[in-house]
């Protein structure tokens, strides 16, 4: 039973990287359920503080993702309809089969949002769409780096505990 929980915690590993780059995965929780997986073993002892607190991490940046590139578009003089394009674009992105579809869906659907809705000039505009690709980036940086630290977690827990396991 342990190997199991140990392959399903490397699975959320994985998947909590990938997710720092697919909003459709919520990345650091999905890390964080591998540290759980990882501490429901046998083999290492459970430190409810250490969950608790990658928990409460986890929680924070999960929201402010949500946040992140509408705040990039707004400080670049974006309005709401391009923070509303911002949000689309990058659902849209995501079913598209461009490469970093995401990050041009962001981009056009901020650009769309400014131009055709708050009648904004082209380079306006462009600027507007500048800040949420570079709140995107910022977003994705930040659950990466997260998903690592967890990894870095996840790797190290297995590793002081390894020959319990075989």
């Amino acid at each position: 039973m342990d190997i199991l929980l140990l392959v399903l915690g490397l699975i959320c590993m994985v998947l909590g990287i990938i997710g720092a780059f697919l909003p459709i995965l919520p990345g650091p929780l999905t890390g964080w359920v591998g540290l759980l997986l990882l501490s429901f073993t046998s083999a290492v002892p459970k430190d409810w503080t250490f969950l608790g607190i990658t928990l409460a991490v986890a929680v924070f940046v999960w929201i402010i993702d949500y946040f992140i590139p509408a705040m990039g578009t707004k400080r670049f003089g974006g309005s709401k309809y391009g923070v509303y394009g911002t949000m689309i674009g990058l659902v849209v992105g995501l079913f598209s089969p461009i490469p970093f579809g995401m990050l041009i869906g962001a981009f056009v659907g901020a650009f769309i949002g400014e131009t055709a809705f708050d009648k904004k000039d082209t380079n306006k505009a462009l600027k507007a769409s500048f800040g949420s690709l570079l709140g995107f980036f910022v977003s994705a940086s930040l659950k990466f780096g997260v998903g690592l630290v967890y990894c870095w977690f996840f790797i190290s827990m297995f590793w002081e505990n390894k020959s319990a396991f075989f």
